[in-house]
């Protein structure tokens, strides 16, 4: 869609008033900016019952509350990009159903790590589980480094890469946000607890799992280099667990790139303690590049 026409793609940042959500909404901000989107603020709340304290119900709220955290979200976004079309919604119910029924018609949702309200607990256990395996877009994860308050704007994107289609996205993700913030990419692949492919030797050894998967990676990334050649491109292979290499890579990071279902050293990357890890754990903002029905 034209300028003229308005923004044809859609950020969503869900907000609880914590200061993890402010973050998440700065974050949320700036890639919405660049994308040329409109960043949709939502709250969800629900009514607390008459006679019976907010603080006693998780999630529990007044419209009056839910006004105020959303103006206040709006006035950070602001602060980000001042031409940014911002619009709000405060919804009545829980979290996650409504936050998956926003993912349906939005390019990307934003969460923050942690929070109070309607979205405490959001990143643990069965909840972060509920939206980031069934969402119907790439979610973000905006986290930080430790003792740091706000999410790092300096250094690499790392990226996941296990060579599935889903991870090819991720690749694709990757490139464009290192392009855009002008900073180096680095693909990592792990062979431990694979299953390879005619992609990558077969012998057993690690030697042969190294040569395959630097072959893997070579492969995948010749085209991507083609198309953005002033993206500087570092390449990690190693006899590890995943979530240990993008951890690692999380350090020193602005940003883990990863997809949320593929095989090999990526295989059920958002099931129990692999995305505890990272998105417990991780320095730095994590996106997660959902797959398309083909994909599964």
């Amino acid at each position: 869609m034209s300028p003229a026409g308005g923004p044809s793609r859609t950020v969503v940042v869900g907000v609880d008033g914590s200061d993890a959500a402010t973050e998440a909404v700065r974050w949320a901000a700036s890639v919405a900016s660049w994308h040329h989107a409109r960043l949709l603020v939502v709250h969800v709340f629900r009514p607390v019952a008459a006679g019976n304290r907010p603080e006693e119900h998780v999630g529990a709220g007044t419209p009056h509350d839910a006004e105020h955290i959303l103006s206040f979200a709006a006035s950070a976004a602001d602060e980000i990009a001042t031409d940014l079309p911002v619009s709000t919604r405060s919804v009545h119910g829980r979290a996650v159903p409504a936050l998956l029924a926003e993912t349906q018609h939005a390019d990307l949702l934003v969460l923050g790590a942690s929070g109070r309200g309607g979205f405490t607990g959001m990143l643990i256990g069965s909840t972060a589980a509920a939206v980031l395996s069934r969402a119907a877009c790439p979610v973000v994860v905006v986290r930080s480094r430790l003792g740091e308050e706000h999410f790092p704007v300096e250094g690499p994107v790392v990226v996941g890469i296990d060579g599935s289609p889903i991870s090819e996205r991720a690749l694709a993700a990757a490139f464009e946000y290192a392009a855009h913030w002008r900073t180096a990419l680095v693909a990592v692949h792990a062979w431990s607890d694979v299953e390879y492919d005619t992609s990558a030797s077969s012998d057993g050894t690690d030697e042969s799992y190294a040569e395959g998967g630097e072959r893997l990676l070579a492969e995948r990334l010749a085209g991507w280099r083609q198309r953005y050649p002033d993206v500087t491109v570092r390449r990690v292979v190693g006899r590890d667990r995943p979530r240990q290499q993008l951890l690692r890579g999380s350090e020193t990071a602005r940003l883990v790139v990863l997809g949320s279902r593929g095989r090999g050293g990526f295989r059920g990357l958002l099931l129990g303690s692999t995305s505890q890890a990272l998105i417990e754990h991780s320095h730095c903002p994590v996106l997660v590049i959902r797959p398309r029905q083909e994909e599964w």
